[in-house]
Formats: C-alpha cells, sequence, structure tokens
C-alpha cells in the first residue's frame, strides 16, 4: 500500500478560514501513532508537469493559475485565496494521485492519497475549493500513456463531482458514478455516466443498500480495468453542510463495501480524501483514517 503525503498539503489558510487544511497533517500522525501504516509507506510526490496538466486543463486556465492572473471572481469561485503555494499544493496532490495510480496499477494494489479528490475543478475553471482536478488529471494521464483502455470513477463525497463529469461527459473509456447529495451543492449539476440523488436526511441503511446495489451491478457490466475511488466523508451526519445522518461506522461501511468490491474483482485502485468538513477536527480525521484502516485490512 503507498500513501501519498507531503507537508505543503496542510498549507496554512488566513486566519477564519473554513476549509480545514490541519486535517492533512493530524491524518498521518493519527495513522502512525495507532500503528496501522509504517513510515516506508508514505511517498513524497514532485509537482505535476504542465505538459501533464495540459492533458486535463485548457492551456489559458493553467497560465491564469501560475501566473496569478484570475479575476476575483474566479476566485470567489474557487473560495480559496490565490496563490503561488497552493498552486504548488495543487499539483503536488495531483501528481500524488497519479503516483498513487502508478503503483496500484504496477503491484495489482491499491494508492491512497492524503489529500485530493478535487473534483469540483473543470478543464477551464476551478470551484468549490478545487484548483485542479486530480482525478481527470490522473486519468488522462494513464490514457495518454496507454496504461489502461478503460476506467471508472466512483465518487462518493456528498457533493456531486461536476468538474470530473463535464470534463468526462460523453468519454467512452472513462465512466463517471457519482452518489451525493441530491439538494447540495453544486445547485446546477453536470451529467456524470451514471447519477445517484439521495435526499436530504439519508441514515446509513438507505445509503449502505442502494450503494450495494448501484456496486453489483457497476463491477459486472463495467470490468474496469482501473478505479478511483473519491472517499468524502461529508456524507457524515455531523458535517456542516452535508445533510446526511450518515454515522460514523456508516461511512466505515461504505469503504468497506467499495473496496471488498474492487478487491474481489482484482481492479488496481487510488483513492483521494476528498470533503470533511464536521465542527469537530477528530470526526473528520477519524472518519478519513477508517479509509486507510479499512485499505490496510482488505489490500
Amino acid at each position: 500500500m503507498l500513501i501519498a503525503y507531503d507537508p505543503i498539503f496542510a498549507h496554512p489558510l488566513p486566519e477564519g478560514h473554513r476549509f480545514p487544511m490541519a486535517k492533512y497533517e493530524l491524518i498521518p500522525e493519527q495513522l502512525l501513532r495507532e500503528g496501522v501504516v509504517k513510515e516506508d509507506m508514505f511517498h513524497k510526490p514532485q509537482p505535476v508537469s504542465e505538459e501533464t496538466i495540459l492533458l486535463t486543463h485548457t492551456p489559458e486556465y493553467w497560465n491564469k493559475l501560475k501566473n496569478l492572473q484570475l479575476s476575483e471572481k474566479e476566485v470567489r469561485r474557487i473560495g480559496l485565496p490565490q496563490s503561488a503555494a497552493l498552486v504548488m499544493r495543487e499539483r503536488v496532490i495531483c501528481q500524488g494521485t497519479i503516483d498513487c495510480a502508478l503503483y496500484a496499477l504496477e503491484n495489482g494494489s491499491i494508492g491512497l492519497n492524503v489529500a485530493g479528490g478535487t473534483h469540483h475543478a473543470f478543464a477551464d475553471r476551478g470551484e468549490g475549493f478545487c484548483l485542479m482536478n486530480d482525478f481527470a488529471i490522473a486519468a488522462n494521464y494513464l490514457l495518454h500513456h496507454q496504461l489502461v483502455r478503460n476506467m471508472m470513477i466512483i465518487d462518493l463525497d456528498v457533493h456531486q463531482g461536476n468538474g470530473t463529469a463535464a470534463i468526462f461527459e460523453e468519454h467512452e473509456k472513462v465512466f463517471t458514478f457519482s452518489m451525493h447529495g441530491e439538494h447540495n451543492y453544486p445547485f446546477h449539476k453536470e451529467t456524470s455516466a451514471w447519477d445517484i440523488g439521495l435526499p436530504d436526511g439519508t441514515t446509513d441503511d438507505e445509503y449502505l443498500n442502494k450503494l450495494a446495489s448501484c456496486l453489483a451491478f457497476l463491477m459486472v457490466r463495467k470490468r474496469p480495468e482501473f478505479i478511483f475511488y473519491l472517499s468524502g466523508v461529508d456524507i457524515l451526519s455531523t458535517d456542516r453542510y452535508g445533510r446526511m445522518k450518515v454515522t460514523e461506522e456508516g461511512c466505515r461501511c461504505r469503504d468497506v463495501l467499495v473496496l471488498n468490491n474492487i478487491k474481489k474483482y482484482g481492479i488496481p485502485c487510488a483513492v483521494a480524501m476528498g470533503g470533511g468538513y464536521s465542527p469537530q477536527l477528530r470526526h473528520i480525521v477519524n472518519a478519513h483514517c477508517n479509509t486507510f484502516k479499512t485499505a490496510a485490512a482488505i489490500f
């Protein structure tokens, strides 16, 4: 098992900013303290190359990002301050997801990025705390280098992966599956290959039963050569924005369900953590750590 992590993931934001950057530092610390992983499992990615970025994002958008020329409106849409450090952070995160995917392919196993899951970034713009789309960049990298013929993105963040859906709309080699809050952000949904919108207040049993039936269909009918799994923990009942009633145990069972299916069919997998906005940081960190614990137990 490979874990992509760099201290840059916990890059500080201005005082009082809503985005919980501290979780990226606390997740590795807790995993090591509990003996779930060892130091040699951690991998420090390099920044992704411009050539690889441009397989997914438009030259115009990339030039704005790297030269810090986003308009005030574009910065507001992203929700993060414009800075060279945050652009570099995003580049490292994206390469981390690529490295996880390459490790999983080479070893028939799994790689997990402590960050990532930046699924609200479109080819030509960012939004929702996402500057660049790491899953899309990694998927296009694999396709460009002819490492896989087809793949699937399983997006279980509470928010629809609208940027990912738009990038791969009608793309026959990348099947996008998003199960999310129907009435949650983004309020204008893009079209994934398969969207499941859940009502506010969805409970553990409702969530897991729906997911189990979807996975049974997807694994048999689609048979992807590779899977990207976005394991957002903003489905938790404690989440500030999630609107779901899924417990921490229910969230853990979701990971067990997904990763057991992936293992059963022998599909290499790269995982990114996605969102989590519970007021108490321990709820976020515990739920994310459960994803790593589940992966370690299954793979």
